[in-house]
């Protein structure tokens, strides 16, 4: 079988290599640092309180659960990031979400950080936990709960307790999975109360170790409401569960035991039923991941060729390219990612010369930027793919649609519309990666979070919002000087400049892939070089749910 290779014409120790690399390293070593910062939770103080009760951490108990060797991917680092300050913060939303291996099989885990105000759900908490409920929903995930939290952070109640994305939303999700037969396990290694000790009973198999505490209202509200007087082991410790109640069904007497236990239940597991796609033996690519670092760029002048990162994420830098000559500033086409079959859909940075429809004139199409052509395109190979079973992964670096007499005359949002439609209607697992700018309508297009991706990731490097910085912040400091005309206020240049400054920096703050990724709009902000990686581990997930449904696209704008 025949195979089109992707050659490479990277200069590795070009100056323009060298200095996208030093730019792109100095971002992921950024945001490694801030990880590292999160990931203590609560601090020193916190982790040696948690300790004295005679308990490991949740990034404790998460070492030894999974299995050696092997890696955690987190997602939701970055939830909460810089919110709730005035409490204090909550590092990673207090609860520590991702995919792992657990006896050879995948989990999804959701551990709560006692270290963050004793575990307690904030309103991002409660948004975190159903991100990777919902997850684990669309992939057949098999689920680990690690339970330790006072329940609901009571100060923001009104923000955690009533809507369709907040905490009951939880107990809700728990039920469903049951129901759909995905395994859920939950390990009460600490504080379960009020509404919060529903969800280890809504699971499958409810573990609990000696010193936890599981019931409806603790000691003190108790009294306050029925007058009665009791400890907190005979109300609701392990003992009375495990012996009087019959609610747990695993006593175990610290977190060590209690590890041990999930992992033997977890080992005894049946088998996933087999995956719909296409898989065969993993091959790395031809070029190093690490040289991803020097060939992106996200200077907005400079231009680079999206095969060249294509080159460095498949199996054998292998791209069977759809319509390669046609929509250029899209790249359609075939590959496999660690042995699994892929559709890509990149966005090219290249500018392209080409032949104007309808006539002989030669034109120029920036890349980054989706025309008629290249949209029609996407969306016929997006049809392709859920027509033969492939998933589909998304690179972007978009500027958007292509604006104009034109462009308009061209019927660009009948094609815009048309790839829209596919997008939505795909039933194959969708995974995104924002590269670089994911603006406008190009965002939505590209399989944004509103188009229910199974995954969603992030490169340090990217910029996401309705368009870039430069453009909104002059729109928006023209607004507010005409309105301050308008109220009769004289301002002169250097105010306007020092108003440009201001809303500059903070359109530029929100389109930061922290601040998206603090409101989960991405699930994790990820090294370029591991791109490969993650993709790997999110295709194996995806497998695990051999449903797909029929593909309907409803009305096409021919």
């Amino acid at each position: 079988m025949s195979a089109s290779v992707l050659k490479t014409s990277v200069n590795i120790k070009s100056p323009e290599f060298e200095k996208n690399t030093r730019k792109v390293i100095d971002l992921v070593t950024q945001i490694k640092n801030e990880e590292e910062q999160i990931s203590r939770g609560g601090g020193a103080k916190a982790i040696e309180s948690q300790h004295k009760k005679g308990r490991l951490t949740a990034r404790e108990r998460l070492k030894k659960l999974v299995d050696p060797g092997t890696h955690f991917t987190e997602l939701g680092i970055f939830a909460a990031y810089e919110m709730y300050e005035e409490w204090g913060g909550a590092p990673a939303a207090g609860t520590i979400t991702g995919l792992a291996r657990v006896c050879g099989r995948t989990f999804m885990i959701i551990a709560n950080d006692a270290t963050v105000k004793a575990g307690a759900f904030f309103p991002m908490t409660a948004k975190k936990v159903i991100r990777a409920q919902n997850i684990a929903i669309e992939n057949h995930i098999p689920t680990i709960y690690l339970v330790d939290s006072a329940g609901v952070f009571l100060p923001l109640q009104e923000d955690v307790f009533p809507d369709t994305d907040d905490f009951g939303r939880v107990f809700r999700n728990n039920a469903v999975m049951s129901a759909m037969g995905i395994p859920q396990l939950a390990a009460i290694m600490g504080m379960c109360v009020a509404g919060g000790a529903y969800l280890p009973l809504m699971c499958d198999h409810i573990l609990m170790t000696e010193g936890s505490g599981l019931f409806l209202a603790g000691p003190a509200l108790v009294q306050a409401a029925i007058g009665q007087v009791t400890s907190a082991e005979d109300l609701g410790g392990a003992k009375m569960h495990s012996q009087i109640s019959g609610t747990v069904d695993f006593r175990e007497p610290d977190d060590d035991a209690c590890i041990k236990r999930i992992r033997a239940l977890a080992d005894k597991m049946g088998a996933p039923n087999p995956t719909p796609f296409s898989h065969v033996t993993s091959r790395e690519p031809l070029y190093p991941g690490s040289e991803i670092y020097g060939v992106f760029s996200n200077d907005p002048g400079k231009q680079y060729d999206m095969r060249e990162i294509i080159a460095r994420i498949v199996d054998g830098s292998e791209f069977e390219e759809y319509r390669a000559e046609y929509g250029e500033t899209l790249l359609c086409g075939y590959a496999r990612i660690g042995g699994w079959a892929v559709g890509i859909v990149a966005n090219q940075k290249k500018h392209v010369q080409t032949t104007a429809p309808g006539s002989d004139q030669k034109r120029i199409e920036f890349g980054g930027v989706i025309y008629t052509e290249s949209a029609e395109k996407a969306a016929r190979f997006i049809m392709d793919c859920n027509q033969d079973r492939i998933p589909l992964i998304f690179l972007h670096d978009v500027n958007g649609f292509m604006v104009g007499k034109d462009a308009e005359w061209s019927g660009i949002i009948r094609a815009g519309a048309k790839m829209v439609n596919a997008v939505s209607n795909s039933v194959v697992p969708k995974i995104a990666v924002i590269c670089g700018g994911s603006f406008g309508a190009g965002h939505y297009a590209m399989c944004g979070k509103a188009y229910d991706p199974r995954f969603i990731f992030a490169w340090p490097t990217a910029r996401y919002a309705v368009m870039s910085g430069d453009a909104a912040a002059s729109t928006l400091a023209e607004i507010k000087l005409k309105q301050m005309e308008r109220e009769g206020k004289k301002v002169d240049e250097k105010a306007k400049q020092e108003m440009l400054a201001s809303v500059k920096a903070t359109y530029d703050k929100q389109t930061d892939p922290r601040y998206a990724a603090a409101r989960l709009w991405v699930d994790a902000i990820i090294d370029p070089a591991h791109t490969r990686d993650v993709l790997i581990t999110s295709l194996e997930a995806a497998s695990l749910n051999p449903e797909i449904r029929e593909f309907k696209t409803g009305v096409l704008q021919t």
